[in-house]
Order: structure tokens, then C-alpha cells, then sequence
């Protein structure tokens, strides 16, 4: 499970080089390092599973503030494919799995404190536990080996 992620969004104009810096650390080269770790473990085995927590912020493109980190998690997303892509044998399946609003620490991670204090709120008046990410995940390892469940958006249903 690569579930890497942070968060110190900010409008671009405040320039902040370095929480970008950290977002991409964090969540593309973190997700990168997951896949090191797990593929030759995975061809050793004969078979492997590997799921990452990508966004719903990076399927609806960036909204105000968030342009950094949906880029991150689009290029998580895209590197994902790539792998599912290539991995065609039947030894590496993989399922990408995008949240929404999700009760976490996440909001820790803001650097603009009226940002922080918004997703909280947002987070508290219709954040879903984050085992609903985890039956989502669970489903998709069910499956028949002969069965990828290649993505899966899990948001609450007042979330636009």
C-alpha cells in the first residue's frame, strides 16, 4: 500500500519553492520508492498487489491553491497506469485508489493557516472515515486473480 501524501498548499504567488519541493518528495518520489520496494518482492513471489492513494485533486484538475499537489497526485496516477501498463504478465496488479474528503491529519500538513482551518472544517462537516478507504482497498484485493480493479474514487456523497 504506498499511501504518501502532504499537503502545504498555498496560492502559486506565494512562491513557496520549497512546500512544492516537498510535495513532490513526498507524494510522486514517495509513491516512486513504494514501487522500488515492492516489485522485487512481487516477481520473487510470483504474484503482488500493489495499491496507492492518489486524489480526487488530481482527477478534477487544481483548484485554487491545490495546483502543486493535484499535479503530484495526477503524476502519481500517471505513473501508476504506466506500471499496470507494463505489468500485463499477471504477477503485478495494481489498483489506484482516490479519496475525497477523508476524517485525517492531512490539514497538518497546510502551510496557510486560513486553508488549514478550512479543510478542517470540511474535513469534520463531511470528511467519511478512512475505513472507507480501506473496505475500498480490501475489495479490490478480493478479487479473482484474473481481475484488476484498476481505480476507484472513494468521496463522501455530499462532496461536489
Amino acid at each position: 500500500m504506498n499511501n504518501a501524501g502532504v499537503a502545504p498548499i498555498s496560492p502559486l504567488a506565494d512562491l513557496d519553492t520549497e512546500g512544492w519541493s516537498t510535495m513532490i518528495d513526498v507524494n510522486l518520489r514517495g509513491m516512486l520508492n513504494g514501487v522500488a520496494a515492492a516489485l522485487p518482492v512481487f516477481r520473487k513471489q510470483g504474484s503482488g498487489h500493489l495499491i496507492s492513494i492518489v486524489s480526487v485533486a488530481g482527477l478534477n484538475g487544481a483548484s485554487p491553491t491545490m495546483a502543486v499537489y493535484a499535479a503530484t497526485k495526477n503524476a502519481v496516477r500517471t505513473v501508476h497506469e504506466g506500471l499496470r501498463a507494463e505489468s500485463t504478465d499477471g504477477v503485478v496488479r495494481t489498483t489506484a485508489i482516490s479519496p475525497g474528503y477523508i476524517r485525517t491529519d492531512l490539514a497538518d500538513s497546510m502551510a496557510d493557516q486560513r486553508i488549514r482551518e478550512q479543510t478542517r472544517e470540511r474535513m469534520d462537516s463531511m470528511g467519511i472515515p478512512p475505513a472507507a478507504v480501506a473496505r475500498a482497498a480490501a475489495f479490490a484485493v478480493e478479487q479473482p486473480g484474473d481481475v484488476e480493479i484498476g481505480e476507484i474514487n472513494v468521496r463522501p456523497t455530499v462532496q461536489a
